[in-house]
């Protein structure tokens, strides 16, 4: 055996180490125990201490949907709507909504240095006067009982700032061979029970919908702390925790993303615009992700396909590709898959790390990040 196959087959033991590695880990980034469970039956909660923030940019096709929903959360419930400059008639579709107490606010500018859903949400933030705030974005529905549930929870437990992470829509091909993967990647890259934890070191929020006490932004300065974040859901569970707050981030079926992705460019624009973010534009970080990436995602079914390694490498590759498709299958039953959708996952991760390799070449371009009709530059967050 020469070099070459010596250290293809000592890397197949390692792609098997790492992945026994990741089974071993204490905090089980690949299993799903941070649920909100909502209560059964017609439960109606009393939400006037509750005012729900939404950010909306040409959201007219799905803010019906969204306001209807928020409707039946509960009595009392405040919503203030912030139109982000939206030019598809999004604040009159918002208006159809009857037997709501909405507050619709248009916003033209965009202060340098501010992304336009932060700026969009220091605005509406100014309107609250409850002790509870929702961020909520424009394209989430939620069923009944959400957010009532999830007060319920923050009270009972002593959390001052919840999150949920979006069940996102899986109906075409793309959607269904991406969508699962993109909770299954967040999980692993901000493990759930880590930013659950009191070591303020780990955090972690999903920006769909946020609840959080209202006192909070005001003791973290208000968005201005965070005014130019692209990962902002993230970045303000930091701050948030830095001060000595709880956080929770869980998983929700009742939380339902309207977003549509019919084509793989319009899932590759959406991984695209923060991946590099995620790595700190760090070619250096970039560089090791790619090798991580290869060893643990790729190198497996080739060991398995590839002859004349020994009995060893065949036993190593197979362990391999069976802990990369089993620590999938929790993610895919949540979603109602099939299992089957592990097979794919060599395939899968192929196509994210090509999303993110997008996502530094547009960076090293100039383009930090776009976002409808909004360009923000690699060296600022102008847009």
């Amino acid at each position: 055996m020469d070099t070459a196959d010596s250290i293809f087959g000592g890397l197949v033991f390692v792609s098997a180490a790492l992945w026994s590695l990741v089974l071993a880990l204490p905090w089980l980034p690949w299993l799903n125990r941070e649920v909100l469970r909502t209560a059964s039956g017609g439960h109606c909660y009393d939400l006037h201490d509750v005012t729900v923030v939404i950010p909306a940019r040409d959201e007219a096709e799905v803010i019906g949907q969204t306001l209807a929903a928020i409707k039946d959360q509960g009595s009392g419930l405040r919503v203030v709507l912030v139109d982000d400059g939206s030019r598809d008639g999004t604040g009159e579709a918002a208006k159809g909504i009857a037997g709501l107490d909405l507050t619709i606010l248009r916003n033209e500018s965009l202060p340098p240095g501010w992304s336009g859903k932060l700026w969009a949400l220091e605005q509406g933030v100014a309107r609250v006067g409850t002790a509870y705030t929702v961020l909520l974005d424009a394209d989430i529905l939620l069923q009944p009982g959400v957010l009532g549930a999830l007060r319920e929870k923050m009270r009972s437990e002593g959390i001052q700032f919840a999150s949920l992470m979006a069940s996102l829509r899986m109906e075409n091909f793309w959607e269904r061979l991406l969508m699962p993967a993109f909770v299954y990647f967040f999980k692993m890259l901000y493990p759930f029970a880590l930013a659950n934890s009191a070591d303020r070191r780990f955090a972690a929020a999903a920006g769909g919908c946020i609840m959080l006490e209202t006192r909070l932004l005001e003791r973290i300065g208000g968005f201005a702390a965070i005014h130019g974040a692209l990962i902002d859901d993230c970045t303000l569970a930091k701050k948030v925790k830095a001060t000595g707050a709880r956080t929770w981030l869980g998983l929700s079926r009742a939380v339902l993303s309207l977003r549509r992705y019919d084509t793989l460019a319009d899932v590759w624009d959406m991984v695209a615009r923060t991946a590099f973010t995620q790595l700190r534009y760090s070619a250096w970080l970039l560089a090791v992700c790619t090798l991580l990436m290869l060893i643990l995602f790729w190198l497996p079914p080739a060991g398995l396909l590839a002859s004349g390694y020994g009995y060893g490498v065949t036993f190593a590759a197979g362990w391999a590709v069976l802990l990369m498709a089993g620590t999938y299958i929790p993610i895919l039953r949540f979603y109602d898959r099939s299992p089957v959708w592990g097979l794919l996952m060599p395939v899968i991760a192929g196509a994210y790390l090509a999303m993110t390799w997008s996502s530094a070449l547009r960076y090293w371009r100039g383009e930090r990040s776009r976002w409808k009709g909004r360009v923000y530059l690699s060296d600022d967050a102008t847009g």
